[in-house]
């Protein structure tokens, strides 16, 4: 006990020394190279050097986008470095200041952010997991806990995880293909937690110290310059920074459920605001309710017809999260078309009319969805193919499909190829299923699936069998 006593002792007397030797005890840390020897930025320092290294290293093998974007995030971090330096220079400023004074690195996450939008490229993720990582530098926004953020340490974690969802969408993409990018992945997360994370830990848990002594941060201009001035970039939408983060959230009215139990919890009566129930005002003793229904009030006709026509959401043609082909209230498109789709991707069309889908590639599963006089052609299924509460549909399988379901549908036609002959068809609450296979001399041949079956009790148990019409 005494020589770990002696130890720490001796470790704390030659840190001191070292601290003394470097005039860092004795003089002011206004000055800049005073703040870059201060050992929270040397620390910072050892971080991109050792833990964006190995990222940097990953992304030089990879090269092409990969490497783009992996420079953008060492641009950021060199950012926050400096951010850090002139922190200890610098007087706390208020929100409008903050902003500015954090402008270059949220004009750095606009850039990364940029590089996501666009045509999908093939490292999509590589792009969405390095741009959504970067709101983890925003800790150095904290200035308190009223500042509508989470503390410094918390900020990091949770920035992570959205940045982690495209992550692992890259070590599962490359686990046997290139361990290249499993390498570049694994210190991208490594970067931020563990390396970020004990950073902020062990320097700034409680946020950033600003100097009490140095600078104050002036804030945006907010006329224009000369003209000989170059104009400032224009600040980018939905800033990390922006003031409204600055307004606490005991002092924003609530909302929803809370402003519900706000009200319960506030000790008035619950009933205080009701309005008290009188005799005449009660159902049974109104003279105005007669039980007829009047047919000649044209508004009441107005607001039957318009009870009766569903809402018909915007038309929507999209790949959402790499996953899913989402095909909504698309009328009259005939010429929809699905090429570049993988047997891991599903399509769902929903509340299509007149319109024509073709899917040109093996997908995982196929959902046709309150679609009406529509029609849906397919190469290939790995799953299934369901057609759930249509009208008047058409499907055609080109390729193979091992199951296609069609439930609560009222006119199907189905045409299946010589290589889906062997697909299960299964049908419930649904009629006038028509499936059409190609005969022997190459024409389709149309056999109509029964819709009325008999049920006969024998033997202790029912036995269900189609109904046949003969023609004597």
């Amino acid at each position: 006990m005494e020589e770990k006593l002696i130890a720490r002792l001796e470790s704390a007397v030659s840190r001191l020394e070292a601290l003394s030797s470097s005039g860092f005890a004795s003089r002011d840390i206004g000055g800049g190279d005073d703040a870059s020897s201060d050992p929270s930025i040397l620390a910072f320092d050892d971080l991109i050097r050792e833990s964006f290294g190995r990222v940097s290293a990953a992304a030089e093998k990879i090269g092409g986008q990969v490497l783009e974007v992996t420079k953008v995030l060492g641009e950021a971090f060199s950012v926050e470095r400096e951010l850090l330096v002139k922190i200890k220079q610098t007087k706390k400023p208020d929100m409008a200041g903050l902003g500015e004074f954090l402008r270059p690195l949220n004009v750095v996450i606009t850039k990364a952010s940029a590089m996501t939008e666009g045509r999908r490229s093939d490292f999509f993720n590589h792009l969405k997991s390095a741009a959504d990582s970067l709101s983890a530098l925003a800790w150095i926004a904290y200035t308190g806990k009223d500042c509508g953020m989470s503390m410094p340490i918390a900020h990091v974690e949770e920035s992570w995880q959205m940045a982690e969802f495209y992550n692992n969408k890259i070590l599962v993409e490359y686990k046997n293909k290139d361990p290249n990018h499993v390498e570049w992945a694994k210190a991208v997360k490594e970067l931020y937690l563990p390396a970020l994370k004990d950073y902020v830990k062990r320097h700034y848990p409680l946020g950033p110290v600003w100097s009490a002594t140095g600078k104050t941060v002036a804030s945006a201009p907010t006329k224009a310059g000369p003209p000989s001035a170059p104009a400032a970039p224009p600040p980018p939408p939905a800033s990390l920074f922006s003031a409204e983060s600055s307004q606490p959230s005991s002092s924003k009215p609530k909302e929803g459920m809370s402003a519900v139990f706000q009200e319960i919890n506030s000790g008035k009566p619950v009933t205080a605001g009701l309005r008290k129930v009188t005799d005449d005002m009660k159902s049974k003793n109104r003279v105005d309710r007669t039980g007829v229904v009047p047919t000649t009030d044209k508004g009441g006709a107005a607001s039957s017809s318009s009870f009766a026509k569903p809402k018909t959401g915007p038309p929507k043609f999209e790949l959402q999260m790499g996953r899913k082909w989402v095909v909504e209230n698309q009328i009259g498109q005939k010429n929809l078309v699905i090429s570049e789709c993988d047997s891991k991707q599903s399509v769902y069309m929903y509340g299509c009319k007149d319109s024509v889908l073709q899917i040109q590639g093996k997908v995982n599963n196929i959902t046709i969805d309150k679609c009406t006089k529509s029609g849906v052609v397919f190469t290939d299924v790995v799953a299934a193919c369901e057609v759930v509460n249509c009208s008047g549909v058409e499907v055609q399988c080109q390729g193979s499909a091992p199951t296609i379901s069609v439930d609560n549908t009222g006119g199907c036609q189905l045409y299946l190829s010589k290589t889906s002959l062997e697909t299960s068809v299964t049908t419930a609450k649904s009629s006038e299923i028509n499936v059409l296979v190609p005969g022997s001399d190459g024409d389709l041949v149309e056999h109509a699936l029964p819709q009325q079956y008999v049920h006969l009790y024998k033997d202790g148990k029912f036995e269900t069998t189609p109904v046949s019409h003969s023609g004597g």
